[in-house]
């Protein structure tokens, strides 16, 4: 990828997003993490840097984040998925929004319970309308991984309803260090979504930890 974007993570406080901006900082693009407020961000700017100190990042509060991001990534907890785009979404428009949610729903984490509208990143496209390019990613993965320098054995399933969208977010997937796919519409989400849900029971089995997803075939 010749052009470095400024990546604006919304939600960039927890382990995720902190693990992409480290990954996406080495890669050559600019990042500015986004929270609730300018205090609350500016806090885990500091935390990235401890973990990371050669991760320069931007701190803003999320609606001026989203403004400032050529691609805005969502890493909230999945009962803030709604009403953090509803706060940013006039700084969406014509943007790649890549949406990481997973509709886990606590105590039962381990037992898919999708949304009524199919999938979390669904319901994030039809919320935002068609003037925002809604991609899914990154659910399957172990966040802390993203922190270390280390190989992860887990790929990446991208589903969009745009494939020029999809292609910029498996881009940007291989610029973090990992293999993404080109999954089909938005819609699809639903099964990167509830493969989390499996793949803490495997975890929980004792036998694996860290279980991840390899697509597997014979090349044309």
């Amino acid at each position: 990828m010749s052009e470095k974007e400024t990546i604006a993570i919304l939600g960039g406080t927890g382990d995720l997003g902190t693990g992409l901006a480290i990954r996406w900082s080495k890669a050559g693009h600019r990042i500015v993490i986004g929270s609730r407020t300018l205090e609350k961000a500016q806090a885990a700017v500091k935390a990235l840097q401890a973990i990371s100190p050669d991760t320069p990042a931007d701190a803003m509060e999320n609606l001026d984040a989203a403004a400032a991001g050529d691609i805005v990534v969502l890493t909230v907890p999945a009962e803030h998925q709604l009403s953090t785009l509803g706060y940013v979404k006039e700084n969406l428009a014509g943007k790649i929004l890549i949406d990481v949610t997973v509709p886990l729903v606590p105590p039962k984490v381990g037992t898919v319970q999708l949304p009524p509208e199919g999938s979390a990143g669904k319901r994030a496209q039809d919320f935002l309308g068609e003037d925002v390019m809604v991609v899914t990613a990154f659910q399957n993965i172990a966040a802390h991984l993203l922190q270390q320098d280390v190989s992860i054995e887990c790929d990446v399933l991208i589903c969009g309803n745009k494939k020029d969208a999809r292609q910029k977010v498996l881009e940007l997937t291989e610029a973090a260090g990992m293999t993404g796919w080109h999954a089909g519409p938005v819609a699809n989400s639903a099964a990167a979504e509830a493969l989390t849900s499996i793949l803490i029971q495997i975890n929980r089995s004792g036998l694996l930890s860290h279980s991840g997803i390899k697509i597997i075939g014979q090349e044309h």
